[in-house]
C-alpha cells in the first residue's frame, strides 16, 4: 500500500465559478456564515487575504468533532482560477504528514465545476486515503453555490 497519493472530486456549479473562486481567495471567512454546520470559523492568522504566503486558520465539522486546520497559500493563479492551500498544523497532520488542498475551476463549454484535489502523505500504511475531506469540501462548495444563486 502506498504511503503517497492524490485523492480528487469533482462539484457541477450552477453559478459563475469566479464568484466562488473569489470567496475563497478573498472571503474564504465567509464561509463559516454560509455553512455553518461545515465550516465554524476561518480566520486570517498572517499575510493579507488572497496572497501567497498568508496562513489561514479553519474549524470545521469532520466525522462529528470539531477540528482545526492552519493552512499556508503556497499558490494562487488568477488565470487558471486555482488555490492550493498546504496544511501546517491540525489534527489532520496526526494521519498525514504532508497534506496539500487544491482548488480549481475548470469547464467544458458553459458547463462549471470545482476541482478539489488533496495531494498526501500518510503517517502509516494503516491510515485510509482522505477521501471524507473531499466529501466535507464538496459539501461546503453546495453549500456556497446555492447561497449564490439565491442571493443572485
Amino acid at each position: 500500500m502506498n504511503l503517497t497519493g492524490q485523492v480528487a472530486k469533482k462539484v457541477d456549479i450552477a453559478s459563475d465559478g469566479k464568484l466562488l473562486y473569489e470567496i475563497y481567495k478573498y472571503k474564504p471567512n465567509d464561509v463559516a456564515g454560509i455553512a455553518p454546520d461545515k465550516v465554524r470559523g476561518c480566520d486570517l492568522v498572517s499575510g493579507e487575504w488572497g496572497a501567497v504566503g498568508s496562513v489561514i486558520s479553519w474549524n470545521y465539522l469532520y466525522d462529528g468533532k470539531i477540528e482545526t486546520a492552519k493552512e499556508i497559500v503556497q499558490e494562487v493563479d488568477d488565470k487558471a482560477h486555482k488555490i492550493v492551500f498546504k496544511v501546517i498544523e491540525g489534527q489532520i497532520l496526526k494521519a498525514y504528514k504532508e497534506f496539500t488542498i487544491t482548488f480549481h475551476i475548470e469547464g467544458d463549454g458553459n458547463k462549471e465545476y470545482i476541482i478539489w484535489t488533496i495531494d498526501f502523505e500518510k503517517v502509516d500504511a494503516s491510515i485510509p486515503d482522505p477521501s471524507g475531506y473531499l466529501d466535507v469540501l464538496g459539501a461546503v462548495i453546495n453549500e456556497i453555490d446555492a447561497h449564490i444563486l439565491k442571493k443572485a
